[in-house]
C-alpha cells in the first residue's frame, strides 16, 4: 500500500496506472474508519483494477467549529485497516493541498436547492461543503468510479447530480448501510455516544422500520406518519431534527403512487447528530 500526502505523488502514480490501462477506484472517506467504511473498500474491488481512499477531515462541512475540532482523528488505525483491506493507494493531504486554486475544477461547480433541505436545512452550508472537496477530489484523482454508502443518502443523491450536471465521466457505485448488532447504523459520531445514550441510539431504526411496517401495510397519510415517528423518538430522549419519507430517486415529496420511497431521519442524542434511513420499493 502507498500512502501519498500531495497531489504531484497522486497523480504520478495514477498517470502510471492508467497508462497500464487499470481501471480506478475512489472511496472518499473522513478517516476514523469503521466497519462501514471497509465494506466500501471490499465493494471498490468489485468495480475497478486499482482502490484509492482519501483520507480528508473537510473543514468547509462543519458548521460548528468546535465540531470539526472534536471530529475524531485515528490516521494509525485507519492506516493499518486500509492495509488489511489491501488498498492500494491511500491519500492524505493537507487542507491547503485540496483547496489550492491550481486543484479547484475548471467549470462552475453547481448548486441546486435540494442542498438546503433536509440535513441542509438544519446544517446550512453542510452540502455546499461536501460538493466542493468531492468535485476537487474527482478533478484532482480523475476516477473511473467512487463508491459511497448509503447511510448519508441525501449526500449520495446530490453526489449523482453533481456528476449529471458536470458532465463527468465517472460511475457513482453505492453500498447498503451496515449496521451494528442493534441495528445501529455504524458511523463516526456513534463515539460521541456515552453508555447510555449508546442503549438508547437503537430506537433510531427501530422508529425507521416502524415507519416502513406503517407504509407497506397501506398508510399513505404520510404526514401523520412522520409525526408519530417524531413524536416516538422524542418520547426515547432524542431530539429530532426530522423524519421525511421521499422519493427515493430525487428527494421530492412521497405520494401514493412513487415506486421507491426511502425513509429519512436525522436525531440528537446527547452530543451526537445521527442520521439514518431505510429504502422501500412499493411495487
Amino acid at each position: 500500500m502507498q500512502t501519498v500526502t500531495t497531489v504531484a505523488e497522486l497523480r504520478q502514480q495514477i498517470s502510471t496506472w492508467k497508462s497500464q490501462g487499470k481501471k480506478i477506484v475512489l472511496v472518499p472517506t473522513m478517516g476514523n474508519l469503521h466497519a462501514g467504511h471497509l465494506t466500501l473498500m471490499q465493494h471498490a474491488y468489485h468495480c475497478g483494477d486499482k482502490v484509492v481512499c482519501s483520507v480528508f477531515v473537510n473543514a468547509l462541512q462543519f458548521d460548528r467549529s468546535e465540531d470539526l475540532k472534536s471530529y475524531p482523528r485515528t490516521p494509525e488505525q485507519d492506516l493499518a485497516a486500509l492495509q488489511d483491506e489491501k488498498v492500494d493507494l491511500v491519500f492524505m493531504p493537507e487542507h491547503d493541498e485540496v483547496y489550492a486554486e491550481e486543484h479547484r475544477p475548471q467549470n462552475d461547480i453547481p448548486k441546486h436547492s435540494f442542498n438546503q433541505q433536509l440535513c441542509g436545512e438544519h446544517r446550512p452550508g453542510f452540502f455546499d461543503g461536501i460538493v466542493e472537496v468531492v468535485a476537487r477530489l474527482f478533478h484532482i484523482i480523475r476516477p473511473d468510479v467512487a463508491v459511497f454508502g448509503e447511510k448519508d443518502y441525501q449526500q449520495l443523491i446530490i453526489i449523482k447530480r453533481l456528476v449529471q450536471d458536470m458532465g463527468l465521466p465517472i460511475e457513482i457505485e453505492h453500498v447498503p448501510t451496515q449496521r451494528e448488532e442493534d441495528g445501529l447504523a455504524y458511523s463516526s459520531r456513534n463515539s460521541y455516544l456515552n453508555t447510555e445514550e449508546r442503549a438508547k441510539a437503537r430506537h433510531i431504526y427501530a422508529t425507521l422500520l416502524a415507519v416502513k411496517t406503517q407504509i407497506e401495510s397501506g398508510s399513505n397519510d404520510y404526514v401523520a406518519i412522520e409525526k408519530q415517528a417524531m413524536d416516538r423518538l422524542s418520547q426515547a430522549g432524542f431530539r429530532p431534527d426530522y423524519v421525511a419519507i421521499r422519493d427515493a430517486i430525487d428527494l421530492g415529496q412521497a405520494s401514493y403512487d412513487t415506486e421507491f420511497i426511502v425513509v429519512l431521519v436525522s436525531a440528537w442524542l446527547g452530543e451526537a447528530r445521527l442520521i439514518d434511513n431505510i429504502l422501500l420499493q412499493m411495487r
